[in-house]
C-alpha cells in the first residue's frame, strides 16, 4: 500500500489547497449565484447543504479522485460482503447484516448471518411485548415499571443515545435508567427511587466479564435480593444481552433470556444488534425495526450512490479537506433538536475510537493527520457556551449543524426561533461582519476589533422533515460510514481499539494495591499516588 501522501491525488489536494485557502465564503457566493444549489445534495430524506464550505467545484473533484485513488469502491464491497477488513482481530465488519431485511443474503464462513440477526429480533420482539404489556412479570408478581441497562461504551452510549432521541415515541409508563460508570455514584443515582419488586435489569457484556459492567450487575443483583431474599428471583429481575452461556447461567439469569450477538459487531456499531434491547423495551418492537429500515436505506445509498451524490461519502471528504489541509483538529456536531441532546457524545466514541490511530494497516507509522476530535452540543444551548470560541477564536472548526422542519413537539414560536437560530448560526459563520459594518452600526472606533466577525468558518447544514425512527437511523448510518470512508482513507483499521486496553490492565495490577502493604514498582508518580490514597484511606 502506498502512503497516502505519496499519492498524486494527494499532492494535487496539497498544491489545490494553497490556492483555495486566501478565498473568502463571501465572495465565493458573490461569484456565484447559483453556489447553494450546485453544493447541495439531497437523499433518503435529508438535504446536506454544503456551500458554505472553503471549497470550489476543482476541490470536490479532487477529493473524488482521492477516493477512487485510495480505492474506496473496492473498500465498500470487501465490507458489504463480509471480507474480514478488521484486519488485527482477523473478523469481518457487518453491523449492515443487523439491518439487513429478511431474505436477504450476508455469507459469512458458508452461513447465512442475516437469518440468526432476525431469529435475534424475533426473540427481542417477543419479550420486549411481554414487558410493555405487563405479562412478564417481578419475582413477587408485580409489574415491571422501571428498566435499567447495564453496560459501558457501546453498550451504553448506543442505547442511552437512542432511548434520549426517540423518547417522543417511548412508552411513557415505563422508566429507563443506564448505568455505565464503575464508580459507585452512577448506579446508586440510577436506582435511588425504584423499587427491586419492579425492576428489571439488562446486563450488556459480550463476554459478561467486562470490569465494569459487572461490577455494576453484581451491585445490582445485591440490591435486588436484598429486598427480594431468595436467589431464584434474580431469573425474573436480570436478562443479558452476551454470549457467555455459562457465566450467565452462573449468575443466575435464565439463558432462554440471554440475547446474543456476534464478534463482526464492534461495540460502538452495535446498537441496532440485541445491545438495543432497552430500546426495543422503550419505544416498541415496530418502531425499533422502522429505525433498522432507516439504517439499511443510508446503506444501500452509500454502496450505489457515484460519490459526488454520496451523503457519507462527501462530509467524510470535507472533514479530510480540513483535517489534513487546513489544520483543522476539530469538528463541532451540533443538533438543534433536544432529542438528539447525546448524539454529539456518541459520536464521541463511534469517530474516534474508530480513526483516533496513528498506525497504518501496514503497521507504519502514519506521517499525516487522523481523525479530529468531535464534540457538541444541541442549539441553542451551545450558543450560550462554546460559539464564541467557534466564531472568533484562534482554531478553526468546521460545524455539523442537524436540524428538523417540523418539531415533535410544537409549542407557539418556539420552533421557528429554534430553526431561525440554526439557520442564523451557520450564516454568521461563513459570512461574519466586517469593520465597515460594524462601523455604520455607529460603535465607537476602538471597540470595532471586538466586534468584528471575521466569517469564512466552514459548516455543513443536514435538514430533514421532523426526527423518526427511521430518520434516527439514517442519521447514525451517515456518520458509521462517513467514519467508514475516512479510514480507508487514513490507511487506518477502524474497526479495533486496542488504545482502551492498556489502562485497564494496569488498573488490574494497581487495585489489589490501594488495600494492601505490598511494595510497589511503578513509576515515582504513581507510587507516590498510590501510597497518598492508602494513608488517607488509613486514616479515614
Amino acid at each position: 500500500m502506498d502512503p497516502l501522501t505519496s499519492l498524486p491525488a494527494w499532492q494535487a489536494l496539497e498544491r489545490h489547497s494553497a490556492q483555495v485557502k486566501p478565498l473568502h465564503l463571501r465572495d465565493l457566493f458573490a461569484t456565484d449565484p447559483g453556489r447553494a444549489q450546485r453544493f447541495s445534495l439531497e437523499a433518503e430524506g435529508i438535504l446536506l447543504d454544503y456551500s458554505k464550505n472553503r471549497i470550489t467545484s476543482e476541490t470536490v473533484g479532487l477529493l473524488t479522485e482521492l477516493a477512487q485513488a485510495s480505492n474506496l469502491p473496492g473498500a465498500i464491497e470487501a465490507m458489504f460482503r463480509g471480507d474480514r477488513i478488521n484486519i488485527t482481530e482477523k473478523r469481518p465488519v457487518l453491523h449492515t447484516a443487523l439491518r439487513a431485511p429478511k431474505g436477504s443474503s450476508v455469507m459469512v464462513d458458508g452461513v447465512n448471518v442475516v437469518d440468526g440477526v432476525h431469529e435475534v429480533l424475533d426473540q427481542m420482539s417477543a419479550f420486549a411485548n411481554r414487558v410493555r404489556s405487563g405479562e412478564w412479570r417481578g419475582f413477587t408478581g408485580k409489574r415491571i415499571r422501571n428498566v435499567v441497562n447495564i453496560g459501558i461504551g457501546g453498550s451504553d452510549l448506543g442505547p442511552v443515545m437512542a432511548y434520549e432521541a426517540l423518547r417522543h415515541y417511548s412508552q411513557r409508563d415505563l422508566i429507563l435508567r443506564f448505568v455505565s460508570n464503575v464508580d459507585g455514584t452512577d448506579f446508586a443515582e440510577a436506582i435511588q427511587d425504584l423499587n427491586p419488586e419492579e425492576t428489571l435489569f439488562i446486563v450488556a457484556s459480550k463476554t459478561f466479564g467486562t470490569l465494569e459492567t459487572m461490577t455494576n450487575a453484581r451491585s445490582a443483583r445485591a440490591w435486588a435480593l436484598a429486598l427480594l431474599g431468595d436467589e431464584k428471583a434474580v431469573a425474573s429481575h436480570f436478562v443479558a444481552v452476551s454470549t457467555h452461556a455459562g457465566r450467565v447461567a452462573e449468575f443466575g439469569i435464565d439463558t432462554a433470556n440471554m440475547f446474543g450477538f456476534w464478534d463482526w459487531v464492534g461495540g460502538r456499531y452495535s446498537m441496532d444488534s440485541a445491545i438495543g434491547l432497552s430500546t426495543m423495551i422503550a419505544v416498541g418492537p415496530d418502531n425499533f425495526r422502522a429505525m433498522l429500515a432507516g439504517f439499511h436505506a443510508m446503506d444501500e445509498h452509500f454502496r450505489t450512490a457515484p460519490f459526488h451524490q454520496n451523503l457519507p461519502v462527501l462530509m467524510a471528504l470535507l472533514t479530510i479537506w480540513y483535517n489534513n489541509f487546513f489544520e483543522a483538529q476539530a469538528l463541532a456536531v451540533l443538533p438543534y433538536d433536544q432529542y438528539l441532546k447525546r448524539f454529539p457524545a456518541y459520536l464521541q466514541q463511534l469517530t474516534m475510537e474508530s480513526n483516533g490511530k496513528y498506525v497504518t494497516l501496514s503497521g507504519e507509522r502514519a506521517n499525516w493527520e487522523t481523525s479530529p476530535v468531535y464534540w457538541g452540543e444541541p442549539g441553542t444551548n451551545g450558543q450560550h457556551s462554546f460559539y464564541q470560541m467557534i466564531h472568533q477564536g484562534t482554531k478553526l472548526i468546521p460545524c455539523d449543524f442537524i436540524g428538523f422542519v417540523n418539531s415533535l413537539n410544537p409549542h407557539g414560536p418556539h420552533h421557528d426561533i429554534l430553526i431561525a437560530n440554526l439557520f442564523a448560526q451557520a450564516e454568521a459563520l461563513a459570512f461574519g461582519k466586517t469593520a465597515a459594518e460594524v462601523r455604520a452600526e455607529g460603535n465607537e472606533e476602538w471597540l470595532v476589533p471586538h466586534r468584528v466577525f471575521e466569517g469564512n468558518r466552514p459548516s455543513n447544514m443536514l435538514l430533514a422533515d421532523r426526527l423518526t425512527p427511521e430518520m434516527l437511523g439514517k442519521l447514525v448510518a451517515l456518520y458509521e460510514h462517513n467514519v467508514f470512508v475516512q479510514g480507508v482513507i487514513w490507511q487506518v483499521d477502524s474497526f479495533d481499539q486496542w488504545g482502551v486496553e492498556l489502562g485497564k490492565v494496569l488498573a488490574v495490577r494497581i487495585q489489589p494495591e490501594l488495600t494492601g502493604d505490598s511494595q510497589l514498582q511503578h513509576d515515582s508518580s504513581t507510587n507516590a499516588l498510590i501510597e497518598r490514597y492508602r494513608q488517607a484511606r488509613s486514616a479515614g
